[in-house]
């Protein structure tokens, strides 16, 4: 039962750790503005294009900044629900 368990907890850190190397994209405004965040819902950086400082106020830079990282943080955690329901099978086949 403990082997199982020192099993289980190495499989989740290896899966964390595989999870902070990988990069996922949030989009805004048809990629003007752009967030990067890690596998483990990490914000890595936030790209704004120039052009739309040119045509929208800063209300509505923030806001679209906001519709960005919402959007990476949500590949983020579906990458994450994929990446721990292969290890759950793994670990505990028959029960999936």
């Amino acid at each position: 039962m403990f082997g199982k368990l020192a099993e289980a907890q190495k499989k989740m850190q290896e899966i964390k750790d595989r999870l902070e190397k990988i990069t996922v994209t949030g989009e805004a405004e048809g990629g003007k503005v752009i967030a990067e965040a890690t596998g483990n819902n990490k914000i890595k950086s936030i790209h704004i294009n120039d052009s739309l400082f040119k045509v929208a106020d800063r209300e509505q830079v923030e806001d679209l900044v906001v519709v960005a990282v919402n959007r990476a943080l949500e590949a983020s955690e579906k990458l994450m629900q994929v990446e721990m329901a292969a290890a759950s099978k793994d670990l505990l086949p028959g029960m999936f």
